[in-house]
């Protein structure tokens, strides 16, 4: 974790909010269609941000991210289901934050089991993508197990929402979940070893 400035810090967080900006807005760089849902690489921004600047900033992050979900919902929404569910803040902004927090301290907390560094962002990356997908999912389920959603989602009756999501974990999740956990720790390495070079 990086301790610098004041100003330091928050340049940085600007850099990141700036960079899951285009990652929202931009086609097939933070979100790729993928049926009637999307396969999202933005945790990854998040999920670096905690590792390297600590679950604070992680969640600040993963806050932008979350709100920006919410405009996105309505402005350009890649799939069909996004106007009808990431319009509520508590699916669209919730699981993001917790994303950024859960990944900050579970760095943390490997560091000090002495983990090498490599494996913890590994394992942060990993845990981080999982957790924005099983809160996500979970949440929909949740609430919105409504026949406009079972159809947006391309099944005919409600009840066969939750065999459709967990289907996602597989086909959705697993694969965010490796990609982050591989890209974690190419980018917060060297990122931290950079950052860390003039203390």
């Amino acid at each position: 974790m990086i301790h610098k400035t004041k100003a330091f810090r928050i340049s940085i967080l600007a850099l990141f909010i700036a960079f899951i900006i285009i990652q929202n807005f931009v086609p097939l760089l933070g979100y790729i269609p993928v049926g009637p849902l999307s396969l999202t690489t933005i945790q990854i921004t998040v999920i670096i941000a905690a590792v390297v600047f600590g679950p604070v900033d992680g969640g600040i992050v993963g806050a932008v991210w979350g709100i920006l979900s919410c405009i996105k919902a309505f402005t350009a929404p890649s799939s069909p289901v996004e106007p009808l569910i990431f319009a509520n803040p508590l699916i669209a902004i919730i699981p993001r934050i917790i994303v950024g927090i859960i990944a900050g301290y579970l760095f943390i907390v490997l560091n000090k089991l002495k983990l090498k560094k490599t494996i913890a962002m590994f394992l942060s990356g990993l845990i981080g993508a999982l957790t924005n997908t099983i809160l996500v999912l979970g949440l929909i389920y949740i609430f919105y197990r409504t026949p406009a959603v079972a159809h947006a989602y391309g099944v005919s009756d409600p009840k066969y929402l939750g065999g459709l999501l967990l289907l996602a974990i597989t086909t959705n999740g697993i694969p965010e979940a490796i990609l982050s956990s591989i890209i974690t720790p190419i980018i917060s390495l060297p990122l931290e070893r950079y950052l860390n070079k003039d203390e």
